[in-house]
């Protein structure tokens, strides 16, 4: 953190990690406000990450290709325009589930680009050995801003509405932009002579067994945030009997748990086999225990203990991916990352809303925590195989 190039960049991604937050909880509001719909949360989460899916060989091949600072820097400028313009239409009474739901969709399209440019940035901001730590303090910004973002973003949209959330969200991304503007690679950007595809990532993914199942850990235990998220004003209002805008407390439990785990443990742990099994374990067991416990306390609970999960087994997994292939092949590598980690929040959203419509929220958010236990069960599996294999007479 003393890094003058690094906490500029730190600092800058926490103030905007909180913005998102502020965006994330104050759509979903208005939409379940304006229809009393689960169907439709997740109809809004898929439109907040569906651009991750459609774009992905074209951010893969600008993350690459083009100076990502300068790609981060656009792309922080429209959002700021496009939240801006989202922040009068509601100030104004304009709000739609219609219109909540493109301009989610249009901010998408941004991210979609910054996602990989940003993942890619950050180990050009510092030396090889701080990686690890780089990754685990960036993982914070995020998680940092969950846990604070939608504790603040509740006391705002209840105290004067949701376009003041729409706009601190606008005026938080000019934070990044304002640190862009002060950090300087040890590295300057280069150009490949021929700019990987992104079938070629894939392909080394499929050669590459470790690699894959790093994909797939990040993707389940993506699955597993999306309930809170996604279903937390409905959890709110239909389980806890308090106002929709009170969700901000379950994400904001959630990401105590994440930050918790990267200021102690986080930063310190590789992506071994059981390693990953004993955290995607954690996660899968606190999203569990969160949909059956009848209580508020004991659901903020859980909810921390998956964080602390989430946070750990995510910079493990990332990190192991960043350090397991080619800088050339590090921005599509990231696009994968974006696949697994952000593509899988729209299915994961339309999942989670057609469940909570059809069976209630409490079974829709235990179907989402079986990726993470199915992932830690194969582990397991390919563990105890690999003794038995050890333990065999030759």
């Amino acid at each position: 953190m003393r890094n003058r190039n690094f906490l500029p960049y730190l600092v800058g991604n926490t103030l905007s990690g909180t913005g998102t937050w502020f965006q994330i909880l104050a759509q979903s509001i208005v939409i379940y406000d304006l229809t009393g719909s689960t169907f439709l949360l997740g109809v809004v989460g898929f439109a907040s990450y569906g651009a991750v899916f459609l774009l992905a060989p074209v951010t893969g091949r600008v993350a690459d290709r083009y100076d990502r600072q300068k790609v981060l820097m656009a792309t922080q400028l429209i959002a700021t325009l496009v939240t801006g313009v989202l922040c009068l239409v509601t100030a104004t009474g304009e709000q739609t589930p219609a219109v909540i739901i493109c301009f989610a969709f249009v901010l998408g399209i941004s991210n979609a680009f910054a996602t990989p440019a940003a993942m890619a940035f950050v180990p050009s901001l510092v030396q090889q050995s701080y990686l690890s730590a780089a990754l685990a303090l960036n993982s914070v910004t995020y998680n940092l801003g969950r846990a604070v973002g939608p504790v603040l973003a509740a006391v705002v949209i209840a105290s004067f509405g949701p376009a003041w959330a729409f706009g601190i969200n606008s005026l938080s991304y000019l934070a990044v932009v304002a640190a862009l503007l002060m950090v300087h690679p040890l590295s300057p950007h280069r150009r490949p002579d021929v700019v990987p595809r992104l079938m070629d990532s894939v392909r080394i993914v499929l050669h590459d067994r470790r690699l894959a199942f790093l994909l797939y850990t990040i993707a389940a235990i993506s699955l597993a945030t999306d309930p809170p998220i996604t279903l937390g004003p409905a959890y709110m209002v239909e389980e806890y009997g308090h106002a929709a805008s009170l969700a901000g407390l379950l994400i904001g439990a959630f990401g105590t748990g994440a930050v918790i785990a990267a200021f102690t443990v986080a930063h310190r742990l590789r992506g071994t086999r059981v390693t990953l099994m004993v955290l995607l374990l954690v996660t899968g067991v606190g999203l569990a225990f969160f949909a059956v416990v009848p209580g508020l306390g004991l659901g903020l609970a859980g909810l921390a203990v998956m964080g602390f999960g989430y946070l750990s087994s995510n910079t493990a997994a990332t990190s192991q991916l960043q350090l397991g292939v080619d800088p050339l092949h590090r921005g599509r590598m990231m696009v994968l990352w974006s696949l697994a980690f952000l593509g899988a929040r729209p299915v994961g959203s339309l999942i989670d809303g057609s469940i909570a419509a059809w069976a209630g929220v409490r079974v829709a958010t235990l179907v989402m925590c079986l990726p993470a236990l199915g992932g830690a069960a194969v582990l397991f599996v390919v563990g105890l195989r690999g003794r038995r294999y050890a333990q065999a007479p030759r």
